[in-house]
């Protein structure tokens, strides 16, 4: 008879013994069933081989074939910023993982949540300058929140687990799982879940309810307060507090390039977007503002113009889930830790409290701003050429698309366009690379929103220069049955750096003709282009048919749609404020300012 003490100790149920024995590279595949993934965007190699054998094999996961790494990781990208969930991008070792990188910067830079899995030379060759050999994990080290280097096989799912928890919580973010051949080869029993330990990562979420009441006080005291909002209100799916905390509170909101559909744009507290090409009202709202309550915004340079004659008499709360933001650029009077989302409704609630349960009286704010939007609407001039004005078109595509399409746009001035003209109401309907700048995103990264959102129309709009980077993922959309539509604005330039040159460089345009638009050799002509991949391809040179080509684009969803818009190179982005200057310098249009006051 045993020992009754002995008896009544619990024994753990030995799950290495009876857990099943599979190699490495179908733990990935198995990993990434468990977690939920049911799309990943990838490009097979040498090093990665052994994982792509599974992949075959699993009916859970569909696996697109991109036709460059830099598309796998740019789908990812949109796949995450459209749904909310963490996007997966796979590649092999060396310049397969290197051409990842610019994605990986670039989901860095604006806080989205993607994996990226590569495959390394075999452990024991690593060092020798082997054959496709990388230092992936050293050269992404400064532009990922973690770096995984695995050579172990048993060590594969608690890995990959981490790298989802990683970027998924706290501040969103890239993270990279490289993993030698040797270790994908390996055989080794398969354990679910793993063991995620990560010592020292402990986002915060609640703030300090000192701090709470402390910014709702300078909030009911403020008489000229502007509500600052940031992406990461759209990352951490607050933009119902968001609506919420503005109605309470009664204060102006602008929302950032990254921020856009994050506050509708039709409601009338809204501003628009600020910094360098916002509106006339949001600048000088945020210039002339005695608070700015920051709600997941950075303070980038491309917002504040000269960091240091920015808002000079507004005193700042900065809530941000990311400690590492708060006074990095513009010391917080009250700092708030936590995520916007638990954040805002504890500020809502304080609010009404310090505020004796009514809004404040700021009626001369809104008058002086109200005078700001009837004196200097958005608007653009038409053109002199004959040619379509891009803004038309771009305004166009989304009043006949409406505010449940998805558009994701390219780096430039159709952008900044795009970000203008396109009115957002809701939030993930706008896509764009605002941190990197980086050309080539917007076929991608219309690609895998429309993996992630089937049913929704997405839009890629593009300039003739970044189409030209990515444009080989139409092959992919093509084959995949993805329908994007992509708007080329084709300037036949580069916009944006055109605009810098005629601007501040006298009109000397050294190397920004590209040769694709009016009255050119149109090398490549996007039509022939497009329809060689498979697409759907319409040229529109006459305003009249703007409206007719777009409802064909909507019409067509058995392929993608490709739209070649032949614009005028002259149009440029107004307003604007001339780097490293003051934004009370904003300019309305060329050689024309608003007179700025100091007092409202």
């Amino acid at each position: 008879m045993p020992d009754e003490s002995t008896a009544a100790i619990p024994r753990p149920p030995s799950r290495a013994a009876s857990a099943p024995v599979i190699s490495g590279a179908e733990a990935v595949v198995r990993s990434l069933e468990l977690l939920g993934v049911t799309d990943v965007f990838g490009l097979p190699g040498g090093a990665i081989l052994p994982v792509y054998d599974p992949l075959m094999d699993t009916s859970k996961i569909r696996h697109i074939l991109v036709r460059h790494e830099q598309g796998a990781g740019h789908a990812a990208e949109g796949y995450a910023a459209a749904s909310g969930r963490v996007g997966v991008a796979i590649a092999t070792s060396g310049p397969g993982a290197t051409n990842l990188v610019t994605a990986i910067a670039d989901a860095y830079m604006d806080s989205v949540p993607i994996v990226c899995i590569t495959g390394q030379v075999f452990s024991t060759l690593m060092g020798t300058d082997a054959f496709q050999e990388a230092d992936i994990v050293g050269i992404t080290m400064p532009v990922t929140k973690h770096s995984f280097l695995v050579k172990d096989a048993s060590e594969i799912p608690g890995a990959i687990a981490a790298a989802f928890e990683i970027a998924g919580t706290g501040r969103p973010g890239p993270v990279l799982v490289d993993i030698t051949k040797d270790a994908q080869q390996a055989e080794v029993p398969f354990v679910w879940p793993p063991k995620v330990d990560l010592p020292g990562y402990r986002p915060v979420t609640k703030a300090h309810g000192k701090q709470i009441q402390a910014a709702a006080r300078l909030l009911a005291d403020a008489k000229k307060p502007v509500l600052y909002v940031g992406g990461g209100v759209i990352r951490s799916r607050a933009s119902a507090e968001l609506l919420a905390f503005a109605e309470t509170t009664g204060a102006p909101v602008v929302t950032t390039l990254m921020a856009r559909g994050a506050f509708p744009d039709s409601h009338p507290q809204h501003l628009g977007m600020p910094g360098m090409h916002g509106t006339v009202p949001a600048v000088l709202a945020l210039q002339e503002a005695d608070l700015l309550v920051a709600l997941g915004a950075r303070f980038d340079d491309r917002v504040t113009g000269k960091a240091a004659l920015f808002a000079p008499n507004a005193r700042v709360v900065h809530v941000d889930i990311d400690p590492a933001e708060i006074s990095k650029i513009r010391t917080a009077d009250v700092p708030i830790v936590g995520d916007l989302r638990d954040v805002l409704v504890d500020l809502d609630a304080a609010f009404a409290g310090a505020s004796g349960g009514s809004k404040p009286d700021i009626s001369a704010w809104w008058a002086y701003l109200d005078g700001l939007r009837d004196e200097f609407p958005l608007g653009y001039t038409p053109t002199s050429d004959g040619l379509l004005a891009p803004q038309h078109v771009i305004q166009r595509i989304g009043e006949l698309t409406g505010p449940e399409g998805v558009y994701a746009a390219g780096v430039g001035q159709h952008q900044m366009w795009s970000a203008q003209f396109i009115k957002y109401e809701r939030p993930n309907a706008w896509l764009n690379s605002g941190g990197a700048g980086t050309m080539g995103y917007s076929v991608p990264a219309a690609m895998g929103a429309k993996v992630a959102e089937p049913d929704r129309v997405v839009w890629a709009i593009d300039g003739d220069g970044c189409f030209q980077m990515t444009n080989q993922e139409l092959a992919t959309c093509a084959i995949n049955n993805i329908p994007i539509k992509v708007a080329i604005i084709n300037n036949s330039s580069l916009g944006m750096v055109r605009q810098w040159q005629t601007l501040f460089y006298d009109g000397r345009y050294s190397n920004t003709d590209l040769n694709t638009g009016h009255d050119t050799v149109r090398i490549p002509d996007f039509v022939k282009l497009a329809e060689a991949y498979g697409c759907l391809a319409i040229r529109v040179e006459k305003e009249e048919d703007v409206d007719a080509a777009i409802k064909t684009a909507l019409e067509t969803n058995d392929r993608p749609v490709v739209i070649d818009f032949v614009v005028s190179a002259d149009a440029m982005v107004w307003p604007m404020v001339p780097q490293g200057v003051s934004n009370s310098y904003v300019q309305y249009a060329r050689d024309h300012a608003p007179a700025f006051e100091q007092e409202a």
